[in-house]
């Protein structure tokens, strides 16, 4: 039996295809992770909790997972395919490849506690 298909999506793929609306970006990384650090306009689904009938369906936008590296994403998207929802695209290399990449992302400041939107 074959295993899970997935497509591991550039940066400035993931980037272009935010821009044109295209996608909706869910980060599995835990909350505190989320809070100090995303990709403006991605949603929080930690993998902890993570349930794959809670996904955002019905929209044109197609679903497109992320985590710090890679890992917790595809983790995911094997428990996507399990319960037979349709998803296989991810932000390979995640957040981290997202910021070697030079793009923006939205941060806590760690010294005041202000949301710095770096876009």
């Amino acid at each position: 039996m074959p295993g899970p298909l997935i497509r591991d999506l550039t940066p400035a793929e993931v980037q272009a295809m935010l821009e044109r609306d295209e996608i909706v970006l869910i980060d599995v990384r835990e909350p505190a992770e989320f809070a100090a650090e995303r990709i403006h306009g991605a949603l929080n689904f930690p993998l902890s909790t993570f349930d794959p009938k809670a996904l955002p369906s019905g929209g044109r936008e197609r679903v497109v997972l992320q985590c710090g590296s890679g890992k917790r994403s595809a983790m995911a998207l094997e428990r996507c395919q399990a319960a037979s929802f349709a998803l296989h695209d991810h932000l390979g290399g995640g957040i981290a490849a997202w910021r070697q990449a030079g793009l923006p992302t939205v941060r806590l400041d760690a010294d005041t506690g202000a949301v710095l939107d770096l876009r």
